[in-house]
């Protein structure tokens, strides 16, 4: 599918950008403007979901990335978040610039009402930015891999 036009405000800033891919996203169960997500995505943009390899055998065993593009993403997520409520937030931010590249700590957390006491979910997104998203590679909090102080 081509990319969608950005809403400037969208992506006038980092914050923008961040602001609005979780917001574009999170919300009670229906369907999202998959649109306004591709437009957030510079073209050939990685989405990098990781899961837990049970019994792995070296570090770089118990992590398993998803190398997604931004339809195979929607793909993955589009029946989830029709079907169940999704609220990502933003909880906490470190950004470092060189240039016109920014990369993003955004510490995050999931609950599947907004008014959910307590989230399911939390980890880290680190985005690579330049005026759009590159690359997005997540990894979900675990009992073996908190997420650390320094990222609150």
């Amino acid at each position: 599918m081509s990319k969608s036009e950005a809403n400037p405000t969208d992506v006038a800033s980092i914050d923008g950008i961040i602001t609005a891919a979780y917001d574009s996203i999170s919300g009670s169960p229906g369907k999202r403007d998959w649109n306004r997500v591709r437009s957030l995505f510079i073209s050939g943009a990685r989405l990098i979901p990781t899961t837990e390899n049970a019994g792995g055998e070296s570090l770089s065993d118990e992590i398993a990335p998803h190398m997604l593009d931004i339809d195979g993403f929607i793909a993955r997520v589009r029946d989830y978040v029709e079907k169940n409520g999704f609220y990502e937030k933003e909880i906490a931010r470190r950004t470092e610039e060189f240039g016109h590249i920014a990369h993003v700590w955004s510490t995050y957390e999931s609950r599947q009402n907004a008014d959910d006491p307590e989230r399911f979910m939390r980890g880290i997104n680190p985005e690579s930015i330049r005026g759009w998203i590159v690359t997005i590679y997540w990894q979900h909090e675990s009992s073996a891999h908190p997420v650390p102080e320094k990222y609150f």
